[in-house]
């Protein structure tokens, strides 16, 4: 089963899953910002990638918004080339609007991961080569108040019929891209990693995720990452900052 049909695949597995106050509105990316997810799978997701980089779920300005994970808009745009029509989700939060590709806020988060892969390895298509980059959890939760709320703090009645599915997602990719490790962007990441993987998959490493809400990330989360990446046996190439941008898709 290739990227794409993974993906279609998990986005029916969770469609139907019910999830209670404090969760207000729930988005799928997959579905409605699926014409740019399926682009990036399609230009950048490769079998026998050197590490899978996994995520713990979209953020309300990054992969929300684009389809990609950590796909902070701008980025998105002028690194990965892809700039595609976003639908919306079925019931939309006042406070949590989807503009697509219009969207001028950033995610930090997105802009400093994607930002590294740009100075490091100056083009998309390189940096692929030795990553590929993906999110645990496809949905973005919000509570009334439109804050964002993390799968690690659903009930345990709604976290397992969830993870159940995106544990089994996650052996599909692995399965697919053959990676020689399975990195965890953060702690909950690579817990999930360990879960779902088990012994008998590829090695499991960690790195700092670079949420502005990690105080140690915002004391230079590339440098961090970088050496916790080195540690990991990833060799890594000297900056390419300034490189070429790709040429864009509409794929």
């Amino acid at each position: 089963m290739n990227p794409i049909a993974i993906s279609r695949w998990l986005a029916r597995q969770v469609a139907d899953l019910e999830f209670g106050p404090p969760t207000a509105c729930v988005y799928n990316p997959l579905v409605y910002a699926r014409r740019s997810h399926e682009a990036y799978l399609r230009h950048y997701a490769r079998p026998g990638v050197t590490a899978l980089l996994i995520g713990m779920n979209p953020g309300p300005w990054g992969m929300a918004q684009t389809g990609v994970p950590f796909g902070e808009v701008a980025l998105v745009r002028e690194f990965l080339g892809i700039e595609e029509p976003v639908g919306q989700p079925p019931v939309l939060h006042p406070k949590r609007p989807i503009e697509g590709f219009a969207c001028t806020r950033s995610e930090v988060s997105g802009r400093r991961l994607w930002g590294w892969a740009r100075d490091r390895y100056g083009t998309a298509r390189r940096f692929s080569n030795t990553f590929l980059i993906s999110n645990y959890c496809p949905l973005v939760f919000m509570e009334a108040s439109g804050r964002n709320r993390t799968p690690d703090k659903l009930p345990a009645a709604e976290r397992e019929p969830l993870f159940a599915a995106c544990d089994e997602a996650l052996r599909r990719l692995v399965a697919w891209s053959r990676p020689r490790q399975v990195i965890g962007v953060g702690a909950f990441a690579t817990a999930r990693a360990a879960a779902a993987l088990g012994a008998d998959g590829p090695a499991i490493g960690t790195v700092l995720h670079p949420s502005p809400a990690s105080p140690a990330a915002n004391r230079g989360w590339a440098k961090q990452a970088e050496q916790q990446l080195s540690g990991l046996g990833i060799r890594l190439p000297r900056s390419k900052r300034g490189g070429t941008r790709p040429t864009r898709s509409s794929a």
